[in-house]
């Protein structure tokens, strides 16, 4: 039988350019191991990570050192999810519709557009598992500087993480405060006109600057009087586990929010919300690489009440992200043709199918992934 879908790669490609065009920050953003290869839901992919290299002295001698081996990690992840997005006709509505081929475009610039949109904002959701936060809750960052990205960088530095790959991820609020510091429009501060002229946003410390239309907002309404909140016992630097006493009310930490200890914003990573009585302890579960330093019995803990925007600030190796297209069965389904588009701009492989039945034919776009945070140290919060 002949490729059916011949004819539908020119259609097929002009919607991926649509969809390129989306603000789709993070998946550019991560690391990636995207490839046609197809995946089953709930099959584990080993993603490799590379170790840092360490500096030798040069000595001189007959040979060189006996060195610059490495042991290759990698880090198992499931494929979470495996959807499809339909796109179905019928002879008649085919026959029936006015610019048929301009609307089969933008049906499958649709599908595409679903299914990238998903995978960003699961990306997005692993927020609450960041070490440290900085800014305040519920206040767009960078009204008048470039501060914020300052002291994010000073987190991910402390916090030890490669600076080599740095991304900040955040929404279009954000974004139009960027574009309106003089520092960036400017064209003798700035030293170009790009972000003047095309609204292009530069580097800065060190970051790659992305918009997402993903991000999470925080919800924290279902936390209770704050009351009187302090460190129960002392705890040593690098804790990950700190004890919570409430002397007068009863509390509740929700998972995702953050606490204040001495001049730290901790992320609460928690697999469910920490509730404690009045008069009693819990334990709250802060990420790597925990307490920045010893804390004494009796400290204030300060939770924050507000909701919060929490535009991601990450070195790239952060979080990692594996696509893949679909498993089929051995000797293929019904499907009457199946191929692989690969976006250039995302690298995500997209499986179409092509699936006649009677008088009408009906086409799906796939997409198989799974997504882990796997460096909390190297990842903070922009509270915005």
């Amino acid at each position: 039988m002949a490729n059916t879908l011949t004819g539908l790669i020119p259609t097929l490609y002009a919607a991926l350019d649509i969809v390129s065009r989306e603000l789709v920050g993070l998946i550019p953003a991560v690391s990636r191991d995207s490839s046609a290869e197809r995946a089953a839901k709930g099959q584990t992919v080993s993603s490799p990570v590379v170790p840092e290299v360490s500096t030798e002295s040069i000595s001189p001698g007959d040979n060189p050192a006996d060195s610059g081996d490495a042991t290759i990690g990698t880090v198992d992840m499931s494929i979470s999810k495996a959807k499809a997005a339909p796109v179905r006709w019928t002879g008649e509505e085919q026959r029936g519709v006015a610019l048929y081929d301009q609307i089969q475009t933008k049906r499958f610039a649709q599908a595409m557009r679903a299914l990238v949109n998903e995978v960003e904002a699961d990306v997005a959701s692993v927020y609450p598992g960041f070490s440290r936060a900085y800014g305040t809750a519920g206040t767009t960052p960078f009204g008048s500087n470039l501060s914020a990205m300052a002291e994010v960088l000073k987190i991910l530095k402390d916090n030890g993480a490669p600076t080599d790959a740095l991304k900040c991820v955040f929404d279009t609020s954000a974004g139009a405060n960027l574009r309106s510091l003089t520092q960036l429009t400017n064209v003798n501060q700035a030293g170009t006109d790009r972000t003047l002229r095309d609204g292009v946003l530069l580097d800065i410390h060190g970051f790659e600057l992305r918009e997402s239309g993903q991000i999470k907002t925080q919800d924290n309404s279902s936390e209770g009087t704050a009351g009187t909140t302090t460190v129960n016992g002392n705890h040593s630097e690098g804790a990950t586990t700190v004890s919570v006493a409430s002397a007068t009310d009863a509390v509740t930490i929700v998972t995702g929010n953050f606490i204040t200890i001495g001049d730290h914003k901790y992320m609460v990573v928690n697999d469910s919300n920490v509730s404690i009585a009045s008069g009693a302890n819990g334990d709250v579960e802060i990420a790597e690489p925990g307490l920045m330093e010893d804390v004494s019995g009796g400290t204030s803990v300060t939770q924050n009440d507000s909701n919060f925007v929490a535009n991601m600030a990450f070195a790239q190796s952060a979080i990692h992200l594996v696509t893949r297209a679909p498993a089929m069965p051995q000797g293929g389904d019904a499907a009457d043709d199946v191929m692989e588009i690969v976006d250039p701009v995302s690298g995500l492989a997209f499986q179409v199918a092509m699936y006649r039945q009677y008088r009408r034919v009906k086409y799906e776009v796939g997409l198989a992934w799974g997504y882990k945070l796997i460096k909390p140290e190297h990842a903070a919060i922009l509270l915005g």
